[in-house]
């Protein structure tokens, strides 16, 4: 009897679920928007929805599924499954693992989305056989998994690696956790989007995405790169802007921690890395110091999202002991 992991991304927009083990990869997934289930009621009968429709769909029995990790983008602690902070899902001090239990006998885990992808980045992904790496994704927010001698560092308290809330900028516009000048209110695509149609709402600057900006669709990922694609001058404007000051910071990153490769993911990237790699390049080699910057690779990642459902697997293995 095959058995599997089925791996939630609790994203900022989407609960994406998928079937996964280390011989098929990745076997099916679903997905749904995050709109009707914001907020604490609505989660954990959600989460238990999007497994029963991955068995239902795929005709597999829960007798299957060994285990429920969940990617979650914020501030979680994995041994006791409450999510401390998560702004961007609206949920704060929140036993998702003990609400999700009332509806499944299955164990649960826990992790912060980045470390999951982290997780899949180093056993799956371009950073297969290195030691030291950073993992950033870049999308509704800013996320980073630190990888130190082949594990990913958590900290002391397990909230290691929210770099999208180093302060940039104190001046700067307020962020989702309540601060003001965070590096994911200055880059993140929320934030680029936001710098892009203040700039068309405001000073009426001509755009390829003036006709979503007032008929009010919200501009994603996949918009914005075909407007980079395009040349948009807003879009090239705002982005370039973004990805200088990622450069930048992923250059104080390195500077500080002297890494092997810097593994970039998430929706902008992924949609937009033909344009943004270039210019995050040469902004980190402008401000890494010269010995430092030489020795790191800074690349995308091959597997964008799938790399988080991937990282269930190890998570899995490494927080109960379950192998599939």
């Amino acid at each position: 009897m095959t058995e599997y992991i089925v791996t939630i991304d609790m994203g900022g927009t989407k609960i994406l679920g998928a079937l996964v083990n280390s011989k098929d990869g990745i076997v099916a997934t679903t997905k749904k928007s995050t709109k009707v289930t914001k907020g604490k009621p609505g989660y954990p009968l959600a989460l238990h929805e999007t497994v029963q429709k991955l068995l239902a769909e795929n005709n597999i029995k829960e007798s299957q599924i060994k285990a429920i990790c969940l990617g979650v983008p914020g501030f979680v602690d994995p041994p006791t499954g409450v999510i401390g902070m998560a702004p961007n899902l609206g949920l704060k001090n929140y036993h998702i693992k003990k609400e999700l239990q009332k509806y499944t006998k299955l164990p649960v885990i826990i992790e912060n989305d980045v470390n999951l992808a982290a997780l899949g980045v180093l056993h799956f992904d371009k950073a297969k056989g290195k030691k030291n790496v950073l993992v950033v994704y870049v999308g509704t927010g800013i996320g980073g998994g630190l990888i130190f001698n082949g594990s990913v560092y958590r900290g002391a308290n397990n909230f290691a690696g929210e770099i999208g809330h180093i302060t940039y900028d104190p001046s700067g516009p307020v962020c989702g956790c309540g601060k003001k000048g965070c590096f994911e209110a200055f880059a993140s695509r929320t934030s680029m989007v936001r710098d892009i149609v203040n700039d068309i709402k405001k000073n009426k600057k001509r755009s390829l995405l003036a006709k979503q900006v007032k008929a009010g669709i919200q501009i994603k990922s996949k918009i914005l790169s075909q407007a980079l694609d395009a040349g948009d001058k807003v879009a090239v404007k705002h982005v370039s802007n973004a990805c200088h000051i990622i450069g930048k910071v992923l250059a104080d990153l390195n500077n500080l921690l002297n890494l092997e490769m810097i593994v970039l993911g998430g929706g902008a990237i992924e949609a937009g890395h033909k344009f943004m790699m270039p210019l995050i390049r040469q902004s980190f080699k402008e401000y890494s110091l010269p010995f430092v910057g030489s020795h790191v690779k800074v690349v995308n990642s091959a597997l964008g999202d799938d790399a988080a459902l991937l990282g269930g697997i190890p998570l899995a293995q490494e927080f109960l002991g379950i192998k599939v």
